[in-house]
């Protein structure tokens, strides 16, 4: 099965009327809910318009701009999902997955039947 992401919110921090800050969650899931090889995970992002960096050589911080703020009703779903570290989050999910279904880690079994050497 592949595996499904879905947003499940967004929250908007404007300013002036436009939004430049969102809280973005997702959920990923794989398997089937239900049996033994479903997994679901939700991943949390905080997304600002212009982010500030390391100071450059001229004495200024330099800046990364994430999206360009405009009115909450403008944004469509695919700009938000647009936003989030799929990349990244896929890798974790695909870890955590891998970790907890496919390769459990294995407990050991006591032998209660052990003799004591002599």
């Amino acid at each position: 099965m592949a595996v499904k992401k879905t947003l499940m919110g967004a929250i908007p921090y404007s300013e002036d009327g436009k939004v430049t800050r969102w809280n973005i969650s997702m959920k990923y899931e794989d398997g089937t809910e239900g049996q033994a090889d479903y997994y679901a995970s939700e991943f949390e992002v905080m997304a600002d318009a212009e982010e500030l960096g390391p100071v450059g050589s001229d004495g200024k911080p330099t800046t990364t701009t994430n999206f360009t703020p405009k009115a909450e009703g403008e944004w469509t779903k695919k700009e938000l999902e647009d936003l989030c570290p799929t990349a990244q989050w896929d890798d974790v999910f695909s870890s955590q997955y891998d970790s907890v279904i496919t390769n459990p880690p294995k407990s050991p079994e006591p032998n209660n039947s052990f003799v004591l050497p002599s």
